[in-house]
């Protein structure tokens, strides 16, 4: 479901702020000590999560096989400078954003994010979603038919070219038994619309699943609360950026109102939820299209769905 997973991994690191092992305006480094190299000992795990760290890409060219060691990667990470300033826009991460939060959430938690998902919440609540996806149930995935355009990134500068462009800023062989098997909580979820969108009614619920919490409504609340909004340095449009989710205010994807939030994904999938609709939902395609958000195909889905409401 590409960086449509962005919005499971919100949702997993705000659990560990509402147990009061992590907090939003914590410095990376209080949990991962060789994060304050380069200059980032006071990026904050808020501003990790809202793609203001400055870490979109790496700016050398990479071998693209790094992306399959978690620790070499992460290490890379913790010792390259940001390539913009701290806090002073968005750039949105696309990969790296799941193995700094990844990372984030294992030092607190001691658990990878894909255990701690399948053992506290898909298992008990049957869900059939997935950061990581056993051998045992690769025959069960549809397979992806690529767009036939590349997405329009506007004028490329050097962080869009890390972001997205440079030799070795994505993995190679998605698709692959190794890339399914990997966990990559920022692109390589798998799951259904179905499940996706019972995931999402957590926000639009209260912080409840099916009549039983998982997030407190204020940490819920804090989740949700805009960090930045503005021009992104990657993505070539205004986004409103809470912790980890894109919120609906400026953006206008997620149905008419704005305190609605979710993400998207590559080739056109997307799971949001309405705190004041009560309503969540999410859309999933085996046909990519070039667009990075509000796919048209989502967009009539969402359309009807309020109207119906």
């Amino acid at each position: 479901l590409f960086s449509t997973t962005k919005a499971v991994a919100a949702l997993m690191v705000a659990r560990l702020v509402d147990e009061g092992r992590l907090a939003y305006d914590q410095p990376v480094a209080d949990v991962w000590p060789e994060f304050a190299q380069a200059g980032k000992a006071a990026i904050t795990v808020e501003q990790v999560l809202s793609h203001q760290a400055g870490l979109s890409g790496f700016p050398d060219e990479t071998d693209p096989a790094i992306w399959f060691d978690w620790d070499a990667t992460c290490a890379k990470l913790a010792a390259m400078a940001p390539l913009f300033p701290v806090g002073s826009a968005s750039g949105y991460h696309p990969l790296t954003f799941g193995y700094l939060a990844g990372e984030i959430f294992r030092r607190v938690d001691g658990r990878t994010m894909g255990t701690a998902l399948r053992e506290d919440i898909a298992q008990p609540f049957g869900l059939d979603l997935w950061i990581g996806l056993p051998e045992s149930e690769h025959d069960r995935v549809a397979q992806m038919k690529k767009p036939t355009a590349a997405p329009d990134l506007g004028t490329i500068d050097a962080v869009k070219r890390a972001a997205f462009l440079d030799t070795g800023s994505a993995p190679g062989g998605r698709g692959s038994a190794e890339w399914r098997t990997m966990e990559l909580p920022s692109a390589n979820l798998h799951g259904t619309a179905k499940d996706l969108a019972r995931i999402m009614g957590v926000v639009a619920n209260g912080g409840i699943l099916e009549g039983r919490p998982v997030l407190s409504p204020g940490v819920l609340a804090e989740m949700l609360r805009e960090r930045i909004h503005g021009r992104d340095k990657v993505v070539p449009f205004d986004v409103s950026w809470a912790a980890g989710l894109m919120r609906n205010e400026g953006l206008h994807i997620f149905g008419p109102n704005p305190t609605a939030a979710g993400h998207c994904g590559w080739g056109g999938s997307c799971a949001f939820a309405d705190p004041d609709a009560r309503a969540a939902g999410a859309y999933v395609m085996t046909r990519q299209s070039p667009h990075l958000v509000g796919d048209p195909r989502a967009q009539r889905l969402i359309d009807a769905l309020y109207a119906g409401l």
